[in-house]
């Protein structure tokens, strides 16, 4: 019987001995020393960066410090100049919000802060009523010294300087002005440019965008009450809108109104409540372009449904024909919402007329009524233009170099200042003899004796192409504007061909106002009757439509 197998027995193996110390030196020896063998070298890719070194050759750890050192410091020295500018720009725009006013007591009238100390200096209140007021809490309830006799019609001036005008004692100058408004374009805000229709070139603020910064703008434009009568304000929209184009100045929208009627008011009260979004309204623009008349008729507005601007009524800025009158941002509560109003000091510039002629004789340069054009020659009679000077006021003396026959140039301007029409080789003499006399402002002999006189020259060449409508405008800062109409006279002749006449023609004017006012040449404003025949609109694609800004009215 065959015995039952054995099971597998499997043991593990035990490892060889180590061999002795002497016969593992050589392999330690090998160890420390790579073999060197042959080997195939291999192609480097088109973009590795050649090595720092293998071996001996490589950077140590204080080489590559150094390295990094250096590289930190020429970065450092490369970007100082925009990191100093980034510094300077932070410090600026902090100490331009500083500026913002922070309930600092100040008129309601002038926004000049409250003192006691100076009777007649803006902002000035006497003691006992301050100190009455103050204990009741009352201060923004107060009007100045100053302000009460602006209301009763008395001109005080308080801002001289560039920009500013003669006349009076002077307390701010009109960069002090400028510098309270730096805070603008570092703050969030919606800015309401204001601009003058009767002196739209002087009174636009070209540069606005130095005070309002990268804030929407929504652009109003005054005193459209003033134009004449049959004036199609459609065309004056779309005229305002190309020139808004024209200035490559953004806005949101474009308003025509009237702060005496009313018209146009609603728009804007509406557009504002749409943009502003619970930030601040500020109403900016240059010096009289009726900032303050502006605000009273936008209050007047408001208070039929809004109980906070009823309330603000009663304590509005004050109105008068100097410019500057308002010395400082006035905070007004208007808004039911978040948000307040802001009233800012008006924005002197150097060229217009009120910065070169006497306190007294500010209010002869602002319209009181609806403007009417006032043409030389006339209709009815046969003078031509030529070698002949036309004087408006004191303040401009044009002198008719050449002009065609039929030529006529309209007035549109205050009607207090006359024109009067004298031969070229008398113009010297009748100045000196009749300027402050029949040639006012300057109103006065004293105050002609003081007057500097049209010492800035212009010389105007213009260039007749069509014969029904007008060449072109030559607005005076300040005052108002001339319109050139190459065939306004009517001729007597039936065979007198206008068209032919107006082909090569050329007028050629040399215009004296004092320096440093500025002389525009525009294309016409659209005024008249008339003008809805002659005005083009311009032909716009749907997507050059879509880019300009709309106009309301």
């Amino acid at each position: 019987m065959a015995s039952p197998p054995l099971p597998f027995l499997s043991f593990p193996k035990i490892p060889p001995p180590p061999p002795p110390l002497a016969a593992a030196r050589p392999l330690l020896t090998l160890i420390r020393r790579p073999l060197s063998l042959p080997s195939r070298p291999r192609a480097a890719p088109d973009d590795a960066t050649p090595s720092d070194g293998v071996g001996p050759a490589a950077p140590t750890r204080g080489d590559r410090f150094l390295g990094r050192q250096i590289a930190t410091e020429a970065a450092a020295r490369v970007l100082a100049p925009d990191e100093a500018d980034r510094r300077r720009r932070r410090k600026e725009k902090r100490r331009a919000l500083a500026r913002k006013p922070s309930g600092l007591s100040s008129c309601y009238g002038c926004g000049a802060p409250l003192q006691t100390a100076e009777e007649d200096a803006p902002g000035y209140v006497d003691t006992a009523t301050y100190e009455l007021k103050k204990r009741h809490h009352q201060l923004r309830t107060i009007l100045c010294g100053r302000c009460k006799l602006l209301s009763h019609g008395h001109m005080v001036t308080a801002v001289g300087g560039h920009g500013g005008y003669p006349g009076g004692k002077q307390f701010v100058t009109a960069e002090q002005l400028r510098e309270k408004l730096s805070y603008l374009r570092h703050d969030k805000a919606l800015i309401i440019k204001l601009v003058d229709i009767v002196d739209f070139n002087g009174s636009f603020l070209a540069r606005v965008r130095d005070f309002a910064g990268a804030n929407p703008i929504i652009l109003v434009i005054t005193k459209v009450d003033l134009l004449p009568r049959d004036t199609d304000l459609n065309c004056v929209g779309d005229w305002v809108v190309e020139s808004v184009v024209k200035k490559k100045l953004n806005v949101l929208s474009v308003h025509l109104t009237s702060s005496k009627s009313l018209v146009g008011i609603t728009g804007v009260i509406s557009e504002i409540q749409q943009e502003k979004k619970g930030r601040d309204v500020y109403i900016l623009g240059s010096a009289n372009v009726g900032k303050s008349a502006f605000i009273s008729a936008l209050l007047r507005t408001m208070a039929y449904k809004d109980p906070v601007a009823a309330a603000a009524q009663k304590y509005k800025p004050i109105q008068s024909a100097v410019p500057g009158t308002t010395l400082g941002p006035i905070q007004i509560d208007a808004f039911l919402g978040g948000g307040k109003l802001y009233d800012t000091p008006g924005v002197h510039l150097h060229h217009r007329q009120a910065a070169v002629i006497h306190a007294e004789d500010l209010p002869s340069l602002a319209p009181q009524s609806r403007l009417k054009g006032r043409c030389f020659p006339a209709n009815d009679t046969d003078v031509e233009l030529t070698g002949n000077s036309l004087f408006w006021a004191g303040l401009v003396r044009i002198d008719v170099v050449k002009a065609l026959p039929r030529t006529r140039l309209t007035f549109y301007g205050p009607k207090k200042l006359k024109v009067n029409v004298v031969p070229t080789t008398e113009a010297d003499q009748f100045y000196e003899t009749e300027v402050g006399v029949t040639l006012t402002p300057p109103t006065g002999k004293e105050r002609a004796e003081g007057w500097a006189g049209l010492q800035g020259v212009r010389e105007l060449k213009i260039k007749y192409e069509e014969h029904d409508r007008p060449a072109c405008d030559i607005a005076i800062s300040g005052l108002g504007w001339i319109s050139v109409e190459p065939s306004g006279v009517p001729s007597n002749s039936p065979d007198d061909n206008a068209e032919e006449e107006c082909g090569d023609g050329e007028l050629h004017l040399m215009v004296h106002v004092p320096k440093p006012v500025e002389v525009f040449v525009r294309p016409p404003l659209p005024v008249g009757k008339a003008a809805s025949q002659w005005y083009r609109y311009q032909e716009l694609t749907e997507e050059e439509e879509g880019l300009r800004p709309k106009w309301h009215y």
